[in-house]
C-alpha cells in the first residue's frame, strides 16, 4: 500500500464523523460541523493508538456497535474539547470585578466578607488559569478589607485539564499576563534554571476547589446562591438554544444581586434572562 493509500485509510468516514459529531453535541453541547472533521481526526489519533486500535474504522465500530460508547465518552470528550485559556484573559473583566462587583457585593445585605465567604464559580475553568486569576484578585482585595474571605469552585467537563488545574504548575511563559507584583507573591520558581515551570503558592491553590461537571446536565451539582459566576469562552461552542439553557441554569445558581461574566465574544441578546447588563459582557441578577 502506497503512502497516499495509507493516508486515506487513516481518515474517518464522513458518515462516522456525522454520527460521532451528533453524540458529542448531544452529550457536551459542543458543535462539530463538517469543517471540524480534520481537527477531530487529529485529536483522536492519540486516543486510538492508546487503545491499540489500527484506525478510525475499528474505533467507530467499537463505539457504535461494540458497546464501548458509555465507557469511552469521558475520554472522547477529553480528546476533542478545546481548552485554550490564559491567566487574566479578557483583562477588563478583572478591573470590573475589583471596581464594580466587589464594592457592590460587600455592601449588600448578608454581605460576603463579614458574615460568610464570597462564593465564586468558574464554570468551564479549563486548566485553572481563570479561577486562579480570580483568587489572586480576591486575595489582593482582602488585604484591605478586614474579615473578607472567599471560596472558589472551578468546574470543567474535561478530566485532563482538571488534573492539570489541581497541580497548579504552568509553563513560565504562560504567566506573562500576570501583573509583576502578583507573580512575585503567588508563583514559586524552581531552583533548577533548566526547569521552565512555575507553581502557584499554597495560599492560592488552596482557595480553589475543582470538580468535573457537564454544562449539559439537567441539574448542576453546585450550591445555589453564588455571588459571582464566570462562564467565559465556552458558550460560542454551543447552538443558541443550548446557550440559553446553560445561562438559565447559571442564573438559578446566582444570588439576587450577584454577577455573571461571559466572554466579550458571547451575547445574551434575545434571551429572556433575569439579569441586567452592568458592563461589557457582565450582568447582575435581578
Amino acid at each position: 500500500m502506497d503512502a497516499q493509500a495509507l493516508h486515506l485509510a487513516d481518515q474517518m468516514k464522513l458518515r462516522d464523523f456525522t454520527r460521532l459529531a451528533s453524540i458529542i453535541e448531544e452529550y457536551s453541547g459542543i458543535r462539530m460541523p463538517p469543517s471540524k472533521k480534520t481537527m477531530v481526526e487529529g485529536r483522536l489519533r492519540r486516543r486510538i493508538r492508546s487503545l491499540g486500535l489500527p484506525g478510525f474504522d475499528e474505533y467507530c465500530q467499537l463505539l457504535f456497535d461494540g458497546g464501548l460508547l458509555d465507557h469511552e465518552l469521558v475520554d472522547l470528550i477529553d480528546a476533542v474539547s478545546t481548552n485554550k485559556t490564559d491567566f487574566f484573559r479578557e483583562e477588563q473583566h478583572f478591573h470590573v470585578l475589583v471596581d464594580v462587583v466587589l464594592p457592590t457585593l460587600v455592601g449588600l445585605p448578608d454581605r460576603p466578607g463579614m458574615s460568610r465567604p464570597l462564593k465564586v464559580w468558574s464554570a468551564a475553568c479549563s486548566n485553572g488559569a481563570e479561577p486562579y486569576s480570580i483568587a489572586m484578585v480576591l486575595d489582593e482585595f482582602g488585604r484591605s478589607q478586614r474579615g473578607f474571605s472567599f471560596s472558589i469552585l472551578g468546574t470543567d467537563i474535561s478530566t485532563d485539564v482538571l488534573a492539570k488545574a489541581r497541580m497548579g504548575v504552568y509553563p513560565f511563559e504562560m504567566i506573562e499576563p500576570v501583573p509583576r507584583e502578583l507573580q512575585r507573591r503567588h508563583f514559586l520558581r524552581p531552583r533548577d534554571p533548566e526547569n521552565r515551570t512555575v507553581r502557584l503558592s499554597p495560599v492560592i491553590r488552596q482557595a480553589v476547589h475543582f470538580g468535573r461537571m457537564n454544562l449539559m446536565d439537567e441539574e448542576y451539582p453546585v450550591d445555589k446562591g453564588m455571588d459571582v459566576i464566570f462562564c467565559r469562552n465556552v458558550l460560542f461552542y454551543f447552538g443558541k438554544e443550548k446557550q440559553q439553557e446553560v445561562l438559565v441554569h447559571l442564573c438559578r445558581h446566582l444570588r439576587q444581586g450577584g454577577f455573571l461574566f461571559i466572554s466579550h465574544t458571547e451575547s445574551v441578546a434575545g434571551m429572556n434572562l433575569p439579569v441586567a447588563q452592568v458592563a461589557t459582557s457582565v450582568f447582575q441578577r435581578k
